[in-house]
């Protein structure tokens, strides 16, 4: 009789319950962000979508917190077939299409309606260049501004090059903006930079408004200037060999939704990020503007020199043309309407 019970019952949950059953395709995902985090949240509604639009056969098993490694790391892992799919910043996404860099460029926007519309305008390109290269882009996920935070007020270039600055080692975008700016950077993980900045080894960090109270490097500075180094990129990619492995319609939930998402995530990300300079603010960070329309003119020319050095190495000279083309003719456009 119990037998008979535990029968029925399973069978009920197999007939009215199938997003209870095991996945017929499974996404194994990774990520740095930590669970709880607007980053994380996301990604647990893109993964709940799925599922249910799929009627459970599709799903992402989530590693976040970094347990599968750092991103270098678990491309490598995509690479092997351990993993399939991750969240990445630009300097895995350079890892994959090296020109994608070019979106973390220092200096090249002014704001997000110009990040915007060069992500709108080179969307096709680079989810192309994605694809010639085994991935497939599910969706943008930027980090946000990147701002220079230091423990002495920074005004205009020349106070930079005073700077003790720290940089992430391996970055061929920071290695080029800072030589730019004249400043002979400390690399160093990501892990030692608190470190550093309590014994006074650097000065100087790098990293949008959450980063630096995530990371609490906010506690050991007390200026951000507020010219914006960088805006920087982020990404969710699948292998496109595990992505070729799904029948047609899950491909277009998985694509659909990712698009969905990510712009949700990214909407959350800029509102985390304008909250975050408040909270600096309170607790003492000051903010600094350029004394003059002179330094930022000198920001924005050494931002096209930091570019050029990276001509043949990320990105061709025509790809850097177009860019900073459609830049300026949104930037002028907008600025005529105002």
């Amino acid at each position: 009789m119990i037998l008979r019970m535990l029968n029925l019952l399973l069978s009920l949950l197999v007939l009215f319950s199938p997003v209870l059953l095991s996945q017929e395709y499974l996404i194994k995902f990774a990520t740095l962000a930590p669970d709880g985090s607007t980053w994380m949240n996301v990604m647990r509604d893109y993964d709940s979508a799925v599922r249910e639009e799929s009627g459970g056969r599709l799903g992402f098993k989530i590693y976040s917190g970094g347990k599968a490694g750092d991103e270098k790391i678990v491309l490598r892992k995509i690479q092997l077939g351990q993993f399939h799919s991750a969240g990445f910043t630009g300097v895995a996404l350079g890892e994959i299409v090296p020109k994608e860099r070019i979106l973390d460029s220092p200096f090249l926007f002014e704001n997000y309606d110009e990040v915007d519309h060069i992500y709108r305008t080179f969307d096709k390109e680079f989810r192309e260049s994605f694809e010639e290269n085994g991935y497939i882009l599910l969706g943008w996920a930027e980090v946000g501004f990147v701002y220079i935070f230091s423990k002495f007020p920074i005004y205009g270039p020349g106070d930079v090059k005073k700077a003790k600055m720290w940089i992430w080692e391996g970055d061929p975008i920071a290695e080029a903006a800072l030589k730019a700016l004249g400043v002979s950077p400390i690399p160093l993980s990501i892990t030692d930079v608190l470190t550093s900045l309590q014994t006074g080894l650097i000065n100087t960090v790098y990293t949008s408004p959450l980063g630096a109270i995530a990371l609490q490097w906010f506690t050991r500075v007390k200026y951000m200037l507020k010219v914006p180094l960088a805006d920087a990129a982020g990404a969710v990619v699948i292998s496109k060999k595990k992505f070729d492995e799904l029948p047609p319609d899950l491909r277009e939930v998985l694509v659909r939704n990712g698009r969905k998402y990510m712009e949700k995530l990214t909407a959350l990300s800029r509102e985390d990020n304008r909250k975050a300079i408040e909270i600096l603010q309170k607790n003492g960070i000051q903010i600094i503007a350029p004394p003059s329309a002179e330094s930022l003119r000198e920001y924005f020319e050494i931002g096209k020199r930091a570019r050029r050095m990276l001509v043949g190495k990320l990105y061709s000279e025509e790809f850097l043309k177009a860019i900073e083309r459609a830049v300026l003719d949104f930037r002028t456009h907008q600025k005529r309407f105002e």
